[in-house]
């Protein structure tokens, strides 16, 4: 059975990373896009950021542009936009593709891990992703990468302990962040 320290991740500049470097960290690992309606989750990615990274925390932020064509640009071109408009200081990674044959071997194995995005909560939360389903592009199959920021956490050990959907922002993470750093 794989671990997630078995994989390897591209990095921004074409070089390969080992997640087993990571090994010990509590891991937020999300698909991004720089023109989404959910774009603005990049400041509340970045307080989670700002407040646990010195006590083991890494975000993992995959540019993704399989949703609407959100996230244009070249890798370094996503990485200015984050880090101009939203001040980000975590690192953006080389862009992906989260669902399909060319899918990401780590993005395979976490929706192996969890494989369905927990109800949406709240009304606007439910009409939103009611309103994502509808688009062209969108998966049906269970097990799919329905939109851009879908994020799984990672604990110290490497179990991913937590799948959250689009609608969820990084805020409704914090308590469980505390929980496993």
């Amino acid at each position: 059975m794989a671990s997630i320290y078995d994989y390897k991740i591209k990095k921004r500049d074409g070089n390969e990373f080992s997640l087993s470097e990571l090994k010990g960290k509590v891991l937020l690992i999300v698909n991004t896009a720089t023109g989404c309606g959910f774009t603005p989750q990049y400041e509340g990615l970045e307080k989670l950021y700002s407040e646990y990274h010195d006590k083991g925390f890494e975000i993992l932020d995959f540019p993704c542009n399989q949703f609407g064509h959100q996230a244009p640009g070249s890798d370094d071109e996503i990485h200015e936009f984050c880090t101009a408009k939203y001040k980000t200081t975590f690192d953006q990674l080389a862009k992906v593709e989260v669902n399909g044959d060319k899918a990401e071997p780590l993005w395979v194995y976490l929706k192996s891990e969890i494989s369905e995005d927990p109800e949406p909560k709240g009304m606007k939360n439910k009409l939103a992703m009611k309103a994502i389903a509808k688009l062209p592009g969108v998966s049906k199959e269970n097990g799919f990468i329905k939109w851009n920021f879908t994020k799984f956490l990672v604990d110290k050990d490497g179990k991913v302990v937590g799948r959250f959907g689009p609608t969820d922002t990084p805020e409704m993470m914090e308590d469980k962040i505390k929980e496993i750093i």
